[in-house]
């Protein structure tokens, strides 16, 4: 009788033949599905830290830390990834004039959210206030960034639509980006109470 076992009658695994490459085992393709908003927010990280004249494809996956053929990958071009960074940018910021402004119960209330609009929020976080000076300065030369800052304006106009006329919208709009490049870029910035009275003095 053969002492023969049925796993000694299974085909084990085939062996190459000799001289024959060796394939290493393919890896398999890593599951990321957040990759792409995640090189969003690297590429507002690398505006913030070295300007929109030093972010390059290389450095926003390295802060995303994935691989450079990522950017290639999920965008067509710099200038594609600089436009979606900045959409996202201003769009959190017209998200925070919404609520500032939704929230107001009368003209009183909506004058003092304007002054703290522009006091705390849009010259509140340093790397927020960079982001939007670059933007402007990026969006004089590049048309696509352009519609980038008249959507935003748009949206702060609709916000403030909600307590002024749609011609003291524009103009307040205006005055608020005056005073935020202003307190940006000067080395003797108005203080908030100064800020408070030229708002007050416009639409009082």
């Amino acid at each position: 009788m053969s002492d023969e076992t049925t796993a000694d009658r299974l085909p084990g695994p085939r062996q190459p033949e000799p001289g024959s490459p060796v394939r290493s085992p393919r890896r398999a393709r890593r599951h990321d599905p957040g990759r792409r908003d995640r090189l969003i927010d690297a590429a507002l990280t690398v505006i913030a830290e070295r300007g929109v004249a030093g972010t390059t494809h290389r450095e926003i996956a390295r802060a995303a830390d994935v691989p450079l053929g990522s950017m290639t990958y999920h965008f067509a071009s710099l200038d594609e990834i600089l436009a979606e960074a900045f959409t996202r940018h201003a769009e959190a910021i017209a998200a925070v004039f919404d609520q500032r402004l939704t929230a107001a119960f009368d003209r009183a209330a909506a004058i003092d959210a304007v002054i703290t609009l522009v006091t705390d929020d849009l010259l509140g976080p340093s790397a927020n206030l960079v982001l939007t000076v670059e933007l402007y300065v990026a969006a004089a030369r590049n048309p696509a960034l352009r519609a980038v800052t008249q959507a935003w304006m748009q949206r702060s106009r609709d916000a403030l639509e909600q307590h002024f006329d749609p011609t003291t919208a524009r103009e307040l709009d205006a005055l608020i980006e005056g005073l935020v490049l202003h307190s940006a870029l000067s080395t003797d910035p108005m203080t908030p109470a100064q800020i408070r009275h030229a708002i007050e003095r416009y639409l009082r």
